[in-house]
């Protein structure tokens, strides 16, 4: 994977909070050159500082990439002051959720390629997953160069169309927490039954890793590697019928769930 013209002509970086850092880490460890990353942000984490990337210094006059990484509430003070790299020769890559690709094409003007993308957190060690979706702009140079970038903190998936983004933001992008979620829960429940924190915890976030790389690994699709490990009227099938249960289980709660974070992006976006 090369970053050659990304890192002859410039990344800048509009936000560096928790994604934009768990991005750069990525980028970093699969070589990105420090030098050619350029960092806006009004508070830099000390993590930030130290990895050698232009901090609020001098900007590149056509960088290859201006990666918006800033919360939504924030966009309408921080796009302004990037405007000027509107107009065709930078691609405007956004990971704000809840931001349309009509309202960067409002700021940076007609002809300026923007791609909308959704990352999640495992980009920090590089098991990421991250949606794709660009304007008419956006070319096949412009999505190969946004996928290159994205695919060294994990995989890419491009989208058929925008209105996809607020279910792919509900789940995969806010995903991550309702597994670290159900580690927290199921750790707890162990401690009901009788086991130390510290053992409840170590065989939840265990299994939990465990299940998840079994699953992305195997060839059988999630519900046969659930039967697999279910005995008929065994432990596994007892636990599963308060899980599966059509009313209070996991399939109406999550539905529930994916709901409101989907719900909430075509919130953000109005």
């Amino acid at each position: 994977m090369g970053f050659s013209e990304i890192e002859a002509r410039g990344l800048v970086l509009l936000g560096c909070g928790k994604m934009g850092s768990a991005m750069l880490k990525g980028w970093l460890e699969q070589g990105l050159s420090p030098a050619s990353v350029h960092v806006i942000d009004p508070e830099p984490s000390d993590w930030v500082q130290g990895t050698g990337v232009n901090i609020n210094d001098q900007l590149p006059e056509a960088p290859a990439i201006l990666l918006v990484a800033v919360k939504p509430q924030m966009m309408e003070a921080a796009l302004p002051s990037a405007a000027d790299f509107g107009g065709g020769r930078t691609i405007i890559l956004s990971v704000a959720a809840g931001t349309p690709i009509a309202r960067f094409e409002t700021v940076f003007g007609a002809g300026t390629p923007v791609i909308r993308a959704m990352p999640n957190t495992p980009a920090a060690v590089g098991r990421g997953i991250t949606a794709l979706i660009g304007n008419a702009n956006a070319g096949d140079d412009a999505m190969d160069l946004a996928e290159t970038l994205m695919q060294a903190v994990g995989k890419v998936v491009r989208l058929d169309g925008e209105d996809q983004m607020d279910a792919v933001t509900a789940v995969s992008g806010s995903g991550p927490a309702y597994v670290f979620h159900l580690i927290e829960t199921l750790a707890a429940a162990g401690e009901a039954e009788g086991l130390s924190p510290e053992l409840a915890l170590q065989l939840a976030r265990a299994t939990v890793a465990g299940a998840g790389a079994l699953a992305e690994g195997s060839d059988e699709n999630p519900g046969q590697l659930r039967v697999n490990v279910t005995s008929p009227n065994g432990t596994t099938q007892a636990a599963l019928e308060v899980l599966m249960d059509d009313e209070n289980g996991f399939p109406p709660l999550l539905h529930r769930a994916v709901k409101a974070a989907a719900d909430r992006s075509r919130e953000l976006a109005q």
